[in-house]
């Protein structure tokens, strides 16, 4: 185990977690809402430092970033663990893998890294950047903030996938090294995040703003659910939220919604929908609407914001037109919002 960061001790021997917006209040020999963090004799101790349930090479795109070294490959690690319980993870087996207390320890599932191997491995494989992905990075911070640190002195970029929970102080500390983030803005409905996810849309709403402050790439997804999250006047929400507070160059990726652990009873999005909902981002004002898990669609591809011209050609995780010189539009000029083009 090694100690935890962003905890105080509260009324005797509890323990209030501070790293993610819930805050809970740990007892004695308990874990937090994520199932990873121990109260051990007055100390708040993480149980996944180094423990990784999945080590891989991907392409930038899966995690999805368009506009931060596209066509470029990522190093993705993660822990078993999540601070949310949406019933639609796709990653349910390890995101919702909880550990109850003292007598699980030795049965932490995952293979032992240290930071400086992930950072030797990044570089093995000629990876621009470091991802902190499949499950919510957050409730593995200490040890993605100390890979992190490495990372940043080897020149290789960081990259959060996370779900915004995390604390303004976690942030601040973490937003050193941290490069680029995609955030899921899962809904714009506060009782969607109260229901589903079991948390505060509030909290992930001020996370994206922070992270716009502290000059974090961020590109912003939006799980397309149907009956649930897909009316027209939310996704207009969705859409003004992003141009208003994060900026019209801020890339919203809406994506298919497949059937999956506790919501089966829900069909797939379909096409229409996404094209719908792209339509709708881009009549707002967003530069780049794209439309994820359906390959084919001409959402998956990126177009000048100005003369409105193809600029890349995607198809799932793979690029074959590019015309973006010294990070401008081949057929224009204009400069294309980004990083690493």
């Amino acid at each position: 185990m090694k100690e935890a960061l962003f905890y105080e001790l509260i009324r005797g021997e509890k323990i209030k977690c501070n790293l993610c917006r819930h805050r809970c209040v740990i007892y004695p020999d308990k874990t937090g809402v994520c199932g990873v963090r121990l109260n051990s004799n007055s100390k708040l101790y993480t149980l996944v430092y180094g423990k990784l349930i999945a080590v891989n090479v991907d392409p930038i795109e899966k995690k999805p970033l368009y506009h931060f070294f596209p066509g470029s490959l990522s190093f993705s690690i993660a822990t078993i663990g999540c601070n949310f319980s949406c019933p639609n993870c796709q990653n349910y087996t390890i995101s919702q893998y909880k550990l109850k207390g003292k007598e699980d320890l030795s049965i932490v599932p995952g293979e032992n890294y240290a930071p400086n191997e992930i950072v030797s491995l990044s570089l093995r494989h000629n990876c621009k950047t470091i991802a902190y992905t499949y499950t919510e990075p957050t409730i593995f911070y200490e040890f993605a903030f100390d890979t992190a640190k490495i990372a940043y002195s080897k020149n290789i970029k960081n990259i959060f996938v996370t779900n915004g929970y995390i604390t303004p102080e976690a942030l601040k500390e973490l937003s050193l090294y941290l490069d680029a983030a995609n955030v899921d803005l899962k809904s714009f409905r506060k009782d969607f995040y109260q229901k589903y996810p079991k948390a505060k849309l509030e909290g992930v709403l001020d996370t994206l703003k922070l992270m716009k402050r502290f000059g974090i790439w961020i590109e912003v997804t939006t799980l397309l659910i149907p009956t649930l999250n897909d009316r027209k006047e939310e996704l207009k929400d969705i859409a003004r939220f992003i141009k208003n507070e994060l900026g019209e160059e801020t890339p919203w990726h809406i994506s298919r919604f497949y059937p999956a652990y506790e919501m089966t009873y829900l069909p797939p999005t379909s096409s229409d929908k996404l094209m719908e909902a792209r339509e709708i981002g881009l009549e707002e004002g967003l530069r780049y609407v794209y439309t994820g898990n359906v390959p084919g669609l001409e959402g998956e591809n990126t177009y000048c914001w100005n003369c409105k011209k193809l600029i890349i050609r995607r198809y799932g995780y793979s690029l074959s037109t590019y015309k973006i010189k010294d990070g401008k539009c081949e057929h224009c000029g204009a400069k294309i919002d980004g990083i690493g083009f």
